[in-house]
């Protein structure tokens, strides 16, 4: 299977149904009063995880969603159908950021979680609705809401116990491979592996662990040097980090400097990520040129107050030790990470700060911007004269006019508003 971490998608929740204006008519009663019924909701669009999907791979060639439109109001005050929500499987650690902004809008880490990321248009009311001692028999309903539509970033971050971190080739794949059932492709150079590995490693009766092999990192990771940001983030989700170094040196470099250098790469990402669990793990040891690193990697351990083992992935060597040890530790860290905090949100929730905004554009006519106006509009039938006189009514109560004028408006300038545009005359 191909692992995608990273996707772009459009969505576009359902506008709700648009309300009917009709009066009832039946023998006897000649003068019914107003009986049209309200509009259905539109469906919103939700993001729910799913223990089936693993990878972000099917939004590489499904971009755009859309929910259904609500159903239309009947006579007889009969409501439009709610329409369903349009349902978005995602896998388990889904960070979801709005495209546009960059924040952080879902953070979906349990199963069947849910996250609704667009909101569907409630439906239009209906002319009954409009009914009042002043107003008897009112001939205007309400278009439905126009749903809510976004660009969304979806990033995969890796929901793994245990963590694999050192430089290029130093044996993390051979590693994962040994210990669990993971089959990563493993060769004699650089960069092997380019996408993250998970695998389940078992201890026994119902105890098990996740450990996940990050692809290498190198100096400059935290400035994205490698695709160091694509790996790092994969990271911050383990409760311990296995820090893997090349005792024998293969490449020439010194395994006491390469750990030095991957922590200084991992605090300069996140200062939290700094602070994991940490176990130094000196592998190749059957090499006969890893003896003379061993000392130096016992005595880093021991300066950094961390546990240190000794083995070879290769030739499976204190494996064993290594493994039980980390179940162990796994139990004792227990709930002292920190959990990651549940950032689900509902959106569209009306704020009490809705101010009128007013401003030109290059041809030099006026924009007025206010959410609850931009609704109205796109609500109102101006082909219905009560619906146009209910509009210019609210328009008066904003006292937009004298705003206008504030801004030096003048006759037969164009005003935008929404989707309206119109000539202002006094």
């Amino acid at each position: 299977m191909q692992f995608i971490d990273r996707s772009k998608i459009s969505v576009q929740a359902g506008n709700g149904g648009n309300g009917k204006s009709s009066f009832r008519r039946e023998k006897f009663v000649p003068k019914g009063g107003p009986d049209g019924g309200d509009g259905g909701k539109g469906g919103d669009i939700v993001l729910e995880v799913d223990e089936n999907v693993n990878t972000l791979l099917k939004f590489r060639f499904n971009r755009r969603f859309t929910a259904e439109n609500g159903g239309a109001g009947d006579v007889k005050k009969q409501f439009g159908r709610g329409a369903e929500d349009c349902v978005i499987k995602v896998p388990q650690g889904t960070l979801v950021k709005d495209a546009t902004t960059g924040e952080i809008l879902a953070d979906l880490t349990e199963l069947r979680q849910r996250a609704i990321v667009a909101k569907g248009g409630r439906g239009g009311r209906g002319n009954a609705k409009f009914k009042s001692a002043s107003r008897r028999a009112p001939t205007f309903a309400e278009f439905g809401e126009p749903g809510e539509s976004r660009e969304l970033l979806l990033e995969l971050k890796l929901l793994a116990d245990v963590g694999l971190v050192g430089y290029p080739s130093v044996g993390k794949s051979s590693l994962i491979a040994a210990v669990s059932s993971a089959r990563p492709e493993i060769a004699d150079y650089h960069f092997t592996t380019l996408v993250p590995v998970l695998g389940v490693v078992n201890l026994g009766y119902e105890k098990s662990f996740v450990m996940a092999d990050i692809p290498g990192l190198i100096e400059g990771a935290a400035d994205g040097v490698g695709l160091g940001h694509d790996f790092l983030r994969h990271i911050e989700r383990t409760k311990l980090i296995l820090h893997i170094v090349d005792a024998a040196a293969v490449d020439g470099r010194n395994p006491v400097d390469d750990f030095k250098k991957i922590n200084v790469e991992l605090k300069r990402y996140s200062e939290k990520l700094s602070k994991r669990p940490q176990i130094l793990v000196a592998n190749k040891i059957d090499l006969p040129q890893a003896a003379e690193n061993l000392p130096a990697l016992e005595k880093l351990a021991a300066q950094e107050g961390i546990k240190f083992f000794a083995i070879s992935a290769a030739a499976h060597k204190n494996l064993d030790e290594l493994i039980n040890f980390v179940g162990n530790k796994l139990e004792e860290i227990g709930k002292e990470v920190e959990p990651v905090v549940d950032t689900v949100k509902i959106f569209n929730v009306d704020k009490e700060d809705d101010p009128v905004i007013i401003e030109r554009n290059d041809a030099a006519e006026f924009i007025v911007r206010n959410k609850n106006l931009e609704k109205i509009v796109a609500m109102t039938n101006f082909d219905n004269a009560e619906g146009l006189r209910r509009f210019q009514f609210i328009w008066r109560m904003k006292n937009l006019d004298a705003l206008l004028k504030a801004r030096g408006i003048k006759e037969g300038t164009t005003v935008h508003i929404g989707g309206l545009a119109f000539e202002w005359q006094e």
